[in-house]
């Protein structure tokens, strides 16, 4: 299965997206949004913004654990990582989501 943004609706009624591999692994997920039009331009943002590495920002979460967040060119927050187990896990996280957050299908399961 290629890579996707996946577009559902949440049980508050707001919308989020989460950007999968080809082995249908979470590799970003999105915030709520109040309505599909606004999630969906959550994913035009990621297509444009995905490529440069300035746009990561890798954090350490409270319990230490590495994960990273993209970010737009206005620095809102775009999108969140998974948690990782290492350094080197996040840079593969974030290698994953450069190579198919352009070119990612649309699946909208609302």
């Amino acid at each position: 299965m290629p890579a996707a943004f996946i577009l559902r609706k949440a049980t508050n009624g707001q919308f989020h997206f989460n950007l999968t591999a080809a082995n249908n692994k979470v590799i970003l997920s999105s915030e709520t949004y109040r309505n599909q039009a606004n999630a969906q331009a959550g994913i035009r943002s990621v297509k444009a913004n995905c490529g440069p590495d300035g746009h990561y920002e890798r954090r350490t979460s409270a319990k230490r654990q590495p994960y990273f967040v993209l970010v737009a060119a206005n620095k809102e927050v775009i999108g969140r990582s998974e948690m990782y187990s290492s350094r080197s896990a996040m840079e593969r996280g974030i290698a994953s989501v450069k190579r198919n957050g352009r070119k990612a299908a649309f699946r909208d399961e609302t």
